[in-house]
């Protein structure tokens, strides 16, 4: 490539001419109920893959697809390839299509491709007869050279052939709807794309009590989404019977906005879309509808889809596709509801937590539109920890996680810590790393003391209110084990006095907190100690116990080594 071929890309490409509809309704509109979902997976999902899937693969992806609660599902394209054909006639034979799911098949503008995908689907319930021919003019003129009127005559020539070819088939038992796709509908003249869908629903002799399905394709995405809208509000205003037909959409992804086109389109009247999941089909993609779906759910509509199992959804689309959801995935990713950012920590912790004291039940939480439990994710893996991580998320996950409710005094500690941990390892630290390094930073600090074996006793036993208390015991003095005794208000006081009989420096206390780390005759509890020396540095020391008083104890003997060692 030249340096000079990006310079002007107007000498190459045309700007997209949009319609003209200076009184456009949709952009005031509210979208208030979820549209009929057509999932596509099966056909257009599936041309896009390396290695296409096998009967036994399409069966599992229809299973999954209906046990989500999509009722439209194209089944296929049974004249591109046997497997398609077999694939279907395994969904007829074997009676797997549940009552009320109707299969779509689609079919080009070709006779003898039309009929044998109407033996494809002999004998099912219900099917949606999906055809197309393409309408731009540069297919028209330069692929099938053919004409405005030849291009019509060619669409209803096959509509009247599939109106008979469904008469036969409503007698022996299936109820077929029509389906018509202007295809490049996004590149053809709104007039002429009128035109030839007025004249397929005239020849297919559709009504008002019996609608036909119009389907609207982004073949390719050549504009912007609002312009895509308003070729979707003219076409609905310039119809001339609009309840001859429901209005369906299928934007494809090439300019990265099928999410937005679809939204739009339904706020101009669009009331089906057809997409796939996690937005696979050929080139960039159609229109996600896992993510559309969700898009709804957080604003309060049902969408009508079971997405409670997203993780199980995932790993099955995965397996047979053969594709990778991104971890950035919207809504479905595995980092979409992680917070690396401490600032977005912080603001987490504090607001799940308040969600928590007061049982609200509605969902207002920074950061994350969506409650990840309502789709079976979990909140261990909300925050994650690296080196840009704040002190609040360490402890997010400390408290979620292990039950460590770390005092704010400490926050401060814990995230240099843990912000020096992640710098070393150049990585992220999971829950369990954290774990480990709390553990090992601030409750395993065995030297230079080590409390082995002690007994605390009132010096007056008389006096309870107002007594002072004794420690005996034995404490590893830098590996070696010395008896010491002291003597203080209280068995921390106490031991404190009998360290500085072995050399411990003098040490301000300036907090003390504690709590139950679990419940029942096997609880645990754990306790925080923080010291400053002289010259004004300070520390926390933490110890954990089934005796309160024992995890007291142990706290201040991590305390003053962790001080010391500083």
């Amino acid at each position: 490539m030249s340096a000079n071929a990006m310079k002007d890309p107007s000498q190459k490409y045309m700007p997209f001419q949009p319609v003209s509809l200076p009184e456009r309704t949709w952009p005031s509109g509210v979208i208030t109920k979820a549209p009929v979902w057509c999932s596509v997976d099966l056909r257009d999902g599936n041309q896009s893959l390396a290695t296409p899937m096998n009967v036994e693969e399409k069966l599992v992806l229809f299973d999954l697809l209906t046990g989500i609660g999509f009722k439209e599902i194209e089944a296929g394209y049974p004249a591109a390839s046997e497997t398609e054909y077999l694939f279907i006639r395994r969904l007829i034979d074997e009676k797997r299509i549940p009552d009320d799911v109707t299969l779509q098949v689609i079919s080009p503008c070709i006779e003898s491709i039309v009929e044998k995908t109407f033996r494809a689907v002999e004998g099912a319930p219900r099917v949606i007869f999906h055809f197309l021919n393409s309408t731009s003019p540069v297919q028209r003129k330069l692929v099938y050279a053919i004409d405005e009127d030849a291009c019509v005559a060619l669409a209803v020539d096959t509509a009247r052939h599939i109106r008979e070819l469904a008469a036969e088939a409503e007698k022996k038992g299936t109820r077929v709807r029509f389906e018509y796709s202007p295809e490049s509908f996004s590149e053809t003249e709104p007039e002429f794309a009128l035109r030839i869908v007025e004249a397929v629903m005239d020849a297919l002799e559709v009504s008002a009590s019996a609608p036909m399905i119009v389907n609207l394709p982004a073949t390719v995405e050549v504009s912007m989404p609002n312009q895509y809208a308003d070729l979707v509000e003219w076409f609905c205003r310039n119809a001339k019977d609009r309840k001859r037909f429901q209005l369906s959409i299928h934007p494809h992804n090439d300019r990265g906005t099928a999410i937005a086109a679809a939204e739009l389109a339904l706020l101009a009247g669009a009331e089906r879309v057809e997409g796939t999941l996690f937005g696979n089909g050929e080139r960039t993609g159609n229109a996600d509808l896992i993510t559309l779906a969700l898009n709804m759910y957080t604003q309060g509509i049902q969408p009508g889809l079971d997405l409670h199992d997203i993780n199980g959804i995932r790993d099955i689309y995965q397996k047979v596709t053969g594709l990778f959801v991104e971890p950035r995935h919207p809504y479905t990713g595995e980092f979409v509801y992680t917070a690396y950012s401490g600032t977005h920590q912080d603001a987490i912790s504090k607001v799940l937590d308040h969600r928590k004291k007061r049982r609200l039940s509605q969902w207002h939480v920074p950061y994350l539109p969506l409650d990840p439990s309502d789709i079976g994710r979990q909140y261990d893996p909300i925050i994650r920890i690296n080196s840009q991580s704040g002190k609040s998320g360490a402890a997010f996950v400390l408290e979620t996680q292990f039950g460590y409710k770390i005092p704010k005094a400490m926050l401060p500690e814990l995230g240099q810590v843990v912000k020096e941990a992640a710098d070393r390892e150049n990585a992220e630290l999971s829950g369990n790393d954290l774990f480990k390094l709390f553990n090992e930073e601030f409750i395993r600090v065995e030297t230079p003391y080590e409390l082995k074996t002690y007994r605390t006793s009132y010096l007056h036993e008389e006096d309870e209110e107002d007594n002072e208390v004794r420690f005996t015991g034995v404490i590893n003095h830098l590996g070696q084990p010395t008896d010491v005794e002291g003597v203080g208000n209280g068995p921390i006081d106490a031991l404190y006095d009998a360290l500085r009989t072995i050399g411990a420096a003098d040490f301000d206390f300036l907090s003390y907190d504690q709590h139950a780390l679990s419940t029942g005759s096997d609880s645990r509890a754990i306790a925080y100690i923080q010291l400053g020396d002289k010259n004004n540095r300070t520390c926390f020391g933490v110890g954990t116990s089934r005796d309160i008083r024992k995890a007291s104890l142990r706290a201040l003997i991590s305390a003053i080594n962790r001080i010391s060692r500083a």
